[in-house]
C-alpha cells in the first residue's frame, strides 16, 4: 500500500494562499472547521472520508457543480448538506477547485525563468527527467505537466516524491538467475518475459528463465528536493508552465547520450540492423544477412506476430473511403535498432521487443478531421531514427519527434504553411543531423515540396518546391494558368550518396492529372527524379521520366543507387523501373540517361527514349498501355547475379478518343503480374514469375534480396514467398491470407536472423529453428 503525505496544517493553507484561484484565508479557514475533520487537514482524505486534493474525480467539475455539491451533500456516501452563506460557499468550491486544476490554470509566486535555471542547473532535474528533448528518460518526461498535475501535487512530487509514482514508474528490483539485479520500472510483462528500464534509460529484455524474482521496492529513486522556499516556488512556476509540445515551438537542444545513433551508423549500417526504410541509404533492399539462405529457407516459420489496430469503422462512410478501405493494410517496412523494432499505424507508433514482437511503448494520437487522399485512411510506410529519437509524418503533414525510449512527444512542426489539401504518407530520410520528408495529397490540388528540419529542434533547414511559381526556375514548363496547386507531391522516401554529397527523391503527377487543358508544357518538376544539395536544397540536376504526364504514372517508384561496372567502366549509377513502362539506368553524378529500355510487353506512348532523354512519343489511340507497370513497393538489386528484381504488371486501359465512341474499340484484357529480374546493362528480362491472383486495387508488394541467394517478395494472394535471386526458382512459401502491400525486411537479434513483413493489419516475424 502506498504511504499518503501529510503535509501540517500551515503548509497547505499558505499552498491554498498560494495556489488558490480566488481561494482566500476565508476559504481556507472554512475548510479547517467544517470539512479537515473528514477529509484531512491536508485535504488528502482520512478513514471518515475520501482526499479533495489532487483528485482526478474532482477535476473534472467546475466551480459551480462543487458549490452545488457541497450544498447538497452526498447522502449516500455520509456526507451531509452545508446550506451555507453563498460567500461561504463560493469560498469553499473555489478552494476545492484550486486543490485539483492543473497547475497551468492558476496564477502562481515564483519566477518561471529561474526555476528553469534551477531545473537545468543546480537541482539537476536533467539526469533523470527529460523536457521538450532535453535532459534524460531515467523518469517520467516532464514536458506536460502543469497540464496534468495540480501545483499541490507538483510540491508534494518533489517534497516527497516515494509518495505518488508516475504511472509506468513504479520502481522494481528484478533478481536475475545469474546472481545479479536491475533497479528499473517495467515497461512491459507477460508469463515469459519482462522488459524493464533501468535507472540510466537502458532497456532490458529478460526471458522467464533469466529471471530469479521481481520485488516492488514501493519507493522512488528520486531523492525529495533541498531548495530554498524561493527556489521551491521557483520551480513550481516553471514546472507549472510545462502544458506540452506545440506545434513549431523549437525543441532545447540535447546532449549527445551513451547508446545514441548517429549519422555515420547509418551510413555504414551493422548487418543486423535495419535503420532506413530500405535499410540502406542507396534504397537498395540487398542484405548483407547470410544465415537464413537458400540451402535453409525451406525450415522459415513464423516466430511472433503483433497487430496493429486499423480504424476503418471511424472513417467517414463515403464510395471514396469505402472502396479504398477494400484494400487496406499497412504499409509501412519497420526499423530495427539495437534489438528495438519501431513501426507505425494509423496515427500511431509501437516500440517491439524485435526478438518477441512484444510491445514496450505506444504514441497514439487523434484522426484529423477533414484530411483526403491516402493520409486519411491511416497510411504510413514508416520512420526514421537518429540520436535519441524517432521520427515520423501525420496525417495531416506535420513531422514529429519521438523519444526513442519512452515514445513522448519531443517536437511537432507543421510542414505546410497554408492550408491546402496536404496530408503526408512517407518514411522519412536521415542526412547528416537533418530530417527529410514530403508530402502527399497531389492528386486533389497541392503545391508539392520537399522538406529538410533539424533533428534536434524541428526548426525546417530548407524547402524545395516542386511547383515553382512564375520567374522560378522550371516556371516556364507550365503555360497556361498560375499552377498555385499544381501536384508534384512527393510520398516515397528518397536516397543518399554520402560520397558526391547528393539526396535524390522522386516526384509524383501534375494536377490535375488527367485533365491537362490548364497546363500545357512539361509541367516541372513532377514526374521527375531530383538531385539536390542536402545542405541546402539546391536543385543539382534532375530528370523528368514523363513530360506533361496524363496518365497518373507517378514517378514514385525507388530511386536505386548502385555502384558497378557498367559496359566496361566503373560507374555511379541510378536504377529505376518507372510506372510508365521504361527501365532507367542514369548515371547519378550528372542525370544523364545510359538505358531506357521497356521492360512491360505493350508500351504505346512513347517508341522509346531518345539520346536526348526525352520520350520520342506515339499518336494517342484509344488504348493506353501500360495502364501501371509497377508501382511503388521496394526493388533490389544484387551484385552477385547483377540483376535488379521489380514487380511488373502487363496490363491495358481503353480510353476512347473524343469522336471514336461508335467506333469498334480496343477490348481491355484482364492484367497480369509478374516478377522480373532485369540486367541492368540490357534490360533484358532474364528471368520472371508469373502471379496468380489478383491485380485489381492497390495490391502491391515490394522484394528484398538477400547475400543468402534469396529474394523474398508478397504476392497477390497473401503469400510471403522466396524464391532464388539466380533463376526465381521457389524455394519456401507461407500463406498470410493478408493484403500484403508492403516490402520485406530483415535483422538479427542475438545472432539470430529474422524476416518480417507487414501482412493486413500485423507484422509477422520468421525465423530459422
Amino acid at each position: 500500500m502506498k504511504s499518503k503525505l501529510y503535509l501540517p496544517t500551515a503548509i497547505l493553507l499558505n499552498a491554498i494562499m498560494a495556489f488558490g484561484q480566488g481561494a482566500d484565508t476565508a476559504g481556507s479557514r472554512s475548510f479547517a472547521a467544517r470539512c479537515a475533520g473528514c477529509h484531512g487537514a491536508d485535504a488528502r482524505g482520512t478513514d471518515r472520508g475520501p482526499g479533495l486534493a489532487g483528485s482526478r474525480r474532482l477535476r473534472a467539475r467546475s466551480i459551480p457543480q462543487l458549490r452545488a455539491l457541497i450544498q447538497k451533500g452526498v447522502p449516500a456516501s455520509g456526507m451531509p448538506p452545508f446550506d451555507l452563506a453563498a460567500g461561504e460557499l463560493d469560498a469553499l468550491a473555489a478552494l476545492v477547485h484550486s486543490l485539483n486544476a492543473p497547475a497551468a490554470d492558476e496564477p502562481l509566486p515564483g519566477d518561471a525563468r529561474a526555476g528553469a535555471q534551477f531545473f537545468l542547473g543546480k537541482g539537476q532535474c536533467t539526469s533523470c527527467h527529460m523536457v521538450q528533448g532535453r535532459g534524460a528518460s531515467a523518469g517520467p518526461d516532464l514536458s506536460d505537466v502543469g497540464a496534468r498535475l495540480t501545483a499541490e501535487e507538483i510540491r508534494g512530487s518533489l517534497l516527497q516524491p516515494g509518495t505518488r509514482a508516475t504511472a509506468g514508474y513504479e520502481l522494481v528490483t528484478v533478481q536475475l538467475s545469474d546472481g545479479h539485479s536491475l533497479r528499473g520500472f517495467v515497461r512491459s510483462r507477460s508469463n515469459f518475459d519482462l522488459h524493464l528500464q533501468d535507472l540510466q534509460g537502458n532497456l532490458h529484455a529478460l526471458a522467464k528463465d533469466q529471471v530469479e524474482r521481481i520485488e516492488a521496492d514501493g519507493g522512488s529513486p528520486m531523492p525529495p528536493l533541498h531548495a530554498s522556499p524561493e527556489e521551491l516556488n521557483n520551480l513550481i512556476a516553471y514546472l507549472a508552465r510545462l502544458t506540452g509540445i506545440k506545434p513549431g515551438t523549437p525543441a532545447m537542444t540535447q546532449t549527445r547520450q551513451a547508446g545514441d545513433i548517429d549519422f555515420s551508423r547509418i551510413v555504414e549500417s551493422r548487418p543486423g540492423d535495419w535503420l532506413t526504410y530500405d535499410g540502406d541509404l542507396s534504397g537498395n533492399r540487398y542484405s548483407l544477412l547470410t544465415q537464413i539462405n537458400r540451402s535453409n529457407v525451406r525450415g522459415l516459420a513464423p516466430k511472433w506476430i503483433f497487430s496493429v489496430p486499423l480504424w476503418a469503422q471511424f472513417l467517414p462512410d463515403t464510395s471514396y473511403y469505402q472502396e479504398n478501405m477494400k484494400y487496406f493494410g499497412l504499409e509501412v517496412t519497420p526499423l530495427v535498432a539495437d534489438g528495438i523494432m519501431y513501426l507505425t499505424g494509423p496515427q500511431s507508433v509501437y516500440a517491439l521487443d524485435a526478438l518477441t514482437g512484444r510491445p514496450i511503448w505506444q504514441y497514439s494520437r487523434p484522426r484529423t478531421p477533414g484530411i483526403v487522399s491516402d493520409a486519411s485512411l491511416g497510411t504510413n510506410r514508416g520512420v526514421a531514427i537518429l540520436g535519441d529519437r524517432i521520427f515520423r509524418v501525420t496525417d495531416n503533414a506535420h513531422l514529429i519527434a519521438l523519444n526513442r525510449t519512452t515514445g513522448s512527444l519531443v517536437w511537432e512542426v507543421a510542414m505546410p504553411d497554408e492550408p491546402q489539401r496536404y496530408g503526408s504518407t512517407v518514411a522519412p530520410l536521415i542526412v547528416n543531423d537533418m530530417v527529410v520528408a514530403g508530402v502527399s495529397g497531389g492528386d486533389w490540388g497541392i503545391r508539392g515540396f520537399l522538406a529538410a528540419y533539424k533533428a534536434a529542434t524541428g526548426e525546417r533547414a530548407w524547402r524545395f518546391w516542386t511547383v515553382p511559381r512564375n520567374g522560378e526556375p522550371g516556371s516556364d514548363t507550365w503555360q497556361g494558368k498560375d499552377p498555385e496547386f499544381g501536384g508534384g507531391s512527393n510520398w516515397l522516401t528518397g536516397t543518399y550518396d554520402p560520397e558526391t554529397r547528393t539526396l535524390y527523391w522522386p516526384t509524383a503527377t501534375p494536377y490535375p492529372n488527367t485533365d491537362d487543358r490548364d497546363r500545357p508544357g512539361d509541367n516541372l518538376f513532377t514526374e521527375c527524379v531530383l538531385a539536390l544539395d542536402p545542405d541546402t536544397g539546391k536543385l543539382k540536376w534532375h530528370y523528368q521520366f514523363t513530360p506533361h504526364d496524363v496518365h497518373v504514372w507517378d514517378a514514385t517508384e525507388p530511386p536505386v543507387l548502385v555502384n558497378a561496372r557498367y559496359h566496361g567502366e566503373n560507374r555511379k549509377l541510378l536504377v529505376q523501373g518507372n510506372r510508365n513502362g521504361f527501365f532507367y539506368v542514369l548515371d547519378r553524378t550528372n542525370g544523364k540517361v545510359l538505358l531506357a529500355k521497356k521492360f512491360v510487353e505493350q508500351v504505346t506512348w512513347a517508341s522509346g527514349i531518345g539520346a536526348d532523354g526525352r520520350p520520342q512519343l506515339l499518336p494517342p489511340g484509344d488504348l493506353v498501355c501500360p495502364e501501371d507497370a509497377t508501382n511503388w513497393g521496394a526493388t533490389a538489386y544484387s551484385p552477385v547475379t547483377r540483376l535488379f528484381y521489380l514487380m511488373a504488371l502487363e496490363k491495358c486501359t481503353v480510353r476512347l478518343l473524343p469522336g471514336n465512341w461508335n467506333k469498334e474499340h480496343p477490348v481491355e484484357k484482364p492484367g497480369k503480374k509478374y516478377l522480373r529480374a532485369l540486367d541492368i546493362e540490357t534490360g533484358r528480362v532474364v528471368w520472371e514469375v508469373p502471379q496468380i491472383g489478383p491485380t485489381d486495387g492497390k495490391k502491391w508488394a515490394g522484394v528484398l534480396a538477400t547475400a543468402g541467394g534469396t529474394l523474398f517478395y508478397g504476392d497477390p494472394n497473401g503469400d510471403f514467398v522466396a524464391v532464388d535471386e539466380r533463376d526465381g526458382k521457389d524455394l519456401w512459401h507461407f500463406p498470410t491470407n493478408e493484403i500484403i502491400k508492403s516490402s520485406p525486411m530483415t535483422y538479427s537479434v542475438n545472432g539470430k536472423q529474422f524476416v518480417a513483413i507487414a501482412a493486413g493489419p500485423s507484422i509477422v516475424a520468421f525465423g530459422l529453428p
